[in-house]
């Protein structure tokens, strides 16, 4: 009886095609927008079949154009963040754990303020006195997540951010545009320091509106990376959600900045993916290292003073990332118009002399299960590589299988009467070598020690393995995944995360326990706000307090041997 009579009218079996038109970009790079406009607007429209092969001929060879994403403007969003400048007192939180870095904070000069749309809001800046300082949403990149006004903390209990309805925002997508078209202000970033929380985020991510679900536990971190090093950036990606949302055709998320510079990407395997980042900084050592020797002709044979000044500083800052890139933009500055062979094939090579940031991505189950002999070996290798685990603790993007990294008694796919083994200690494993910078982190719980542990890792002349606790719609949270980085604080403050760092340079301190001793009473209640873990107690009770009681048990054992490891290495 509820079968409702839709008439089919006869003259709809003529209907003719509507047909596709687009909108031609016109602004940006010659290679974004002839890959946009005769390539992805095609694609994602889902007419890509019906591209001739003549549309491909400039990719060939399987890249593509970097920063594409932006030009998508899904205006996916039901709500979206309002920004009431009277309640913010300019931390950044909300930029900094936005997934999908579709708000942001910016710094304005005088004249740049002036010169803004009617009706921007702005404040004056704090410590700067010559600036202005906004918060600014792109209304059509949100996801509507609500993340950002989830953390924001406000000014004497009112937040900052309200979510409200898209349609009473779109008017406000012209401030964000004209905003992200400024100029970086050096002095804002060098006065609030870039390895901090509020000042990395007046540098642009380099990792922009990604196809990651609301609330992402993974890209927040992955954004973050960009801002610190991204211009110096190598990835190898393995397979997964990382690989989907960091490169999902046919749309891209990293982008360059005002340069041109940018990450380069690349996704391999979920087996083989440590290795693909292991090559890749072998290639890079080797052309370095033949450009090293050129510089080192220069400071022999060059009667130039500013040239062996400039090579000197190159050859002094070679391993050290934080500064190398300053000395060769000096010493390409220094060799411009020479036209001795050394000098022109250095210039020739300008690109290669600068000391790369090489990272390697992926989740939980490529780290810990099916990629972990190769992880395995490029730690062991003493080389200058940093691994990044999104920690997810289940195999996320083929629908939430269990790994290793699934804890005692979670509800995955084969784990349905929840897992029985517990967590494998990745951590602990790679600490054994004694020569590899291992931390813990979770952006949500400790926002300072998550940008701190990052900088350390890409600092440590060695290897490196960070791994971030990563909340997933797997997960299924009771109170959303709106409420992901509050699930990271609540995870580090029940004692079933911890956030550490070990740095083999630390000299007497190597460890650092960074989190609080933990509120054990609160264990049961963290478990029962997931589903993962909610779903077993409705269906077997009795096994679920086995179970969920074990997991706390090797909690609390986890914690103890913690506390171990700070008398361990701290002598």
């Amino acid at each position: 009886n509820a079968f409702e009579e839709v008439e089919v009218k006869k003259e709809w079996a003529n209907c003719a095609d509507e047909g596709l038109e687009f909108k031609t970009k016109t602004e940006g790079r010659k290679d974004i927008l002839d890959f946009v406009n005769n390539v992805q607007n095609y694609v994602s429209a889902q007419e890509g079949n019906n591209l001739p092969v003549s549309a491909f001929t400039s990719y060939v060879d399987g890249s593509t154009p970097i920063g594409t994403a932006a030009y998508e403007k899904r205006g996916i969003a039901v709500n979206v963040p309002a920004w009431n400048p009277d309640n913010c007192i300019q931390c950044n939180f909300c930029s900094y754990v936005c997934p999908h870095a579709a708000i942001r904070a910016f710094a304005y000069s005088e004249d740049e303020a002036a010169k803004a749309p009617e009706a921007d809001q702005q404040k004056a800046m704090n410590g700067m006195p010559n600036y202005k300082f906004g918060i600014k949403v792109s209304v059509l990149d949100c996801v509507g997540c609500g993340s950002c006004a989830n953390v924001c903390p406000g000014m004497k209990g009112e937040k900052a951010l309200v979510m409200s309805p898209i349609e009473d925002n779109l008017d406000r997508q012209k401030y964000f545009d004209y905003a992200v078209k400024l100029p970086e202000k050096e002095e804002v970033i060098a006065k609030f320091k870039e390895t901090t929380v509020k000042g990395s985020q007046f540098k642009k991510p380099l990792f922009e509106f990604s196809g990651a679900c609301p609330g992402c536990g993974e890209t927040p971190y992955a954004k973050l990376i960009t801002q610190l090093f991204g211009e110096r950036m190598y990835i190898s990606n393995a397979t997964g959600c990382s690989s989907i949302w960091g490169n999902s055709s046919p749309s891209t998320p990293y982008t360059v900045n005002a340069k041109g510079q940018g990450p380069a990407w690349d996704n391999s395997l979920f087996e083989d993916n440590a290795e693909f980042g292991y090559g890749m900084l072998l290639a890079q050592n080797a052309i370095r290292d033949r450009l090293k020797k050129q510089v080192e002709k220069l400071v022999e044979d060059n009667k130039d003073a500013a040239v062996v000044e400039a090579a000197k500083e190159y050859l002094d800052t070679f391993s050290i990332g934080a500064t190398n890139g300053t000395a060769t933009e000096k010493l390409v500055a220094a060799l411009a118009g020479k036209t001795d062979e050394v000098s022109k094939d250095l210039l020739k090579h300008k690109d290669f002399l600068g000391k790369k940031s090489q990272w390697i991505f992926g989740g939980d189950g490529w780290a810990y299960d099916i990629g972990f002999g190769g992880l395995d070996h490029v730690l062991a290798s003493g080389k200058d590589i940093n691994v990044m685990v999104f920690d997810t603790e289940v195999y996320s993007n083929t629908g939430g299988q269990s790994s290793k990294a699934t804890p005692t008694g979670a509800v995955a796919q084969f784990a349905a009467g929840g897992k029985e083994t517990k967590k494998k200690d990745l951590a602990g494993i790679a600490m054994s070598y004694g020569y590899v910078y291992v931390a813990h982190i979770a952006m949500g719980a400790d926002m300072a020690q998550t940008v701190k542990a990052i900088s350390e890792a890409e600092a440590y002349p060695g290897p490196s393995l960070i791994i971030a606790y990563s909340p997933c719609i797997n997960h299924g949270i009771k109170k959303g995944m709106a409420k992901a980085q509050t699930e990271e604080k609540l995870a580090v403050e029940a004692g079933y995360w911890n956030n550490f760092r070990y740095n083999p340079l630390g000299g007497d301190k190597k460890f650092s326990l960074d989190s609080k001793e933990p509120k054990f009473e609160s264990y049961q209640e963290f478990l029962q706000g997931e589903v993962r873990y909610l779903s077993l107690a409705l269906k077997n009770p009795e096994r679920a307090k086995l179970l969920d009681e074990t997991n706390e048990k090797e909690a609390r054992e986890r914690y103890e041997k913690l506390k171990r490891w700070v008398e361990l290495y701290n002598n």
